[in-house]
């Protein structure tokens, strides 16, 4: 009887014009396909600066760049700043409801509304459910959808997942003409709250990069801790 791999193999992407750093050149290590990754498997590789796309698991791994580094929010040490509770006052008329992972067509609707304002172009701009599915909808691990609404309307939905120590961000869209509302600002201090409710200590948000204002943001929310994968550690920023 054969036995079951004790840890996965990792492989190499080819490198790749980088999306986020245009005068850079971007290549990921990625966990095998075709191994199972377990929730206690999924913490380790979150906590050593992992993301999870769909059923493909990855780090950045390029050539000549470390600018990619995973980010993660203490929310037990987390205060709203005076911006943070001016965009959470502005929102007292928006609900919070959590949903099972499935595809909805009123998300995929918002969805290609984000993606056509907000990243024209940008490979996730693409009208196919299936590969909506494919990314957002398809998880081997403990997952679960997050809606804001004003009213009936939705306003934004979150795919999270949970993690040993945390919730893991793993993709936001939100509704563009809404931008008074600061819909991504506001739907990150939801996320935190929903962290804290379930006595966890950190919120992962992705990847930081400084030089890139669409990923920068992150670092608004302090106390956020940043990994650095050569010293395997994580710390926060100076």
């Amino acid at each position: 009887m054969s036995r079951q791999q004790s840890a996965p193999d990792l492989y190499q992407s080819t490198a790749h014009p980088c999306p986020y750093l245009p005068s850079e050149t971007a290549a990921n290590l990625l966990i095998d396909p075709k191994y199972p990754v377990s929730s206690a498997l999924y913490d380790t590789l979150i906590r050593n600066g992992f993301r999870r796309n769909g059923a493909l698991f990855y780090r950045p791994h390029c050539p000549a760049c470390r600018q990619c580094q995973s980010a993660r929010i203490r929310v037990k040490d987390f205060v709203m700043n005076r911006a943070f509770r001016r965009t959470w006052k502005r929102n007292q008329d928006v609900s919070m409801e959590i949903r099972t992972l499935g595809f909805r067509e009123e998300h995929f609707a918002l969805y290609r509304t984000y993606q056509a304002l907000r990243h024209p172009g940008d490979s996730m701009d693409n009208p196919d459910p299936e590969k909506y599915q494919k990314f957002m909808t398809e998880s081997g691990v403990d997952t679960f959808m997050m809606e804001l609404r004003i009213g009936k309307r939705l306003l934004s939905v979150s795919v999270l997942d949970h993690v040993g120590n945390g919730l893991s961000a793993v993709y936001t869209f939100y509704d563009p003409a809404e931008a008074r509302r600061s819909p991504g600002t506001f739907t990150i201090l939801h996320q935190i709250e929903l962290t804290r409710s379930v006595d966890y200590d950190n919120l992962y948000l992705g990847y930081w990069i400084e030089d890139c204002p669409k990923m920068s943001y992150k670092a608004q929310f302090a106390p956020v801790e940043i990994f650095d994968p050569i010293s395997q550690t994580w710390s926060t920023p100076q």
